[in-house]
């Protein structure tokens, strides 16, 4: 099931045409909207540009719902961080100087559908916003982030999370786990990449295709070759391969009762 309650900041790249008409019919509807950040003063405060010259000021308290400080308030780099990118917002008030928005409103709302309403084995669409030597931050709505560890991102094993997936990278992904309590996700990204056999079905036996290397067993049986981030193959050992190495390699079999691949280095 795919949940689309909620999408990641600038998934769609549109930015919410804000007028004078409309303002009142947004504020009273609670509509999620979506702009791009201009700039960020110096006391933090965000502002976005909407038409006819109109200004909207996100105050540095109604940045964020979640990453602040003991003041409650986001540190500073959050803040500036966001220039010239989407956030999400809501319109909070009209004031004569301009329109006083909060980004925290709508944070909220993705913790309460997270704690709430989310289930595991959903599908939700994904930015990758950081990546780390032990997984990837991926943003599902809202401007919360759930991380998909590194286990979870291929079949294949890899070192780094960044071999898999990149910085700004949409995708699906998959709940793997929710602590409801702490309104945190655990994700994955190996669910949406296909089954053993819908991988295994694209080769054919006595085929040459490309691999690459990914593991040598540790009594050098043999070397493991990713055909495609979830299908592995094995060869038989081969001196002076390294991991990441791309080889031609010819598949000798495919056996879908004990889901294994027999390849050999060419």
């Amino acid at each position: 099931m795919n949940t689309l309650k909620f999408e990641p900041e600038g998934w769609n790249n549109e930015i919410t045409k804000v007028n004078k008409t409309n303002i009142e019919t947004y504020m009273k509807n609670n509509v999620t909207l979506q702009g791009l950040v201009k700039k960020c003063d110096d006391n933090y405060n965000l502002y976005i540009g909407f038409e006819n010259g109109l200004i909207g000021k996100i105050p540095r308290e109604e940045v964020e719902a979640v990453k602040t400080d003991e003041s409650g308030l986001p540190k500073s780099n959050l803040c500036s961080g966001k220039v010239h990118k989407f956030v999400q917002f809501k319109i909070k008030n009209v004031e004569d100087n301009g329109i006083i928005l909060s980004r925290k409103q709508v944070q909220k709302e993705a913790i309460n559908w997270i704690k709430n309403d989310l289930k595991v084995g959903d599908r939700v669409d994904g930015i990758v916003k950081n990546i780390k030597p032990y997984g990837a931050f991926i943003e599902i709505g809202g401007g919360i982030v759930g991380l998909a560890h590194i286990e979870d991102l291929s079949v294949a094993r890899i070192k780094s999370p960044s071999e898999r997936v990149k910085i700004g990278q949409k995708l699906e992904v998959v709940v793997k786990s929710i602590n409801r309590e702490q309104g945190k996700v655990i994700l994955s990204y190996k669910e949406t990449l296909g089954t053993w056999e819908e991988n295994a079905s694209k080769f054919l036996t006595g085929s040459k295709v490309k691999g690459k290397v990914r593991e040598t067993e540790k009594n050098k049986n043999g070397i493991f070759i990713e055909l495609t981030p979830n299908l592995v193959g094995m060869a038989e050992y081969q001196e002076g391969l390294t991991y990441g190495q791309d080889v031609d390699v010819y598949i000798k079999k495919i056996d879908y009762n004990r889901k294994k691949v027999k390849l050999l280095i060419i």
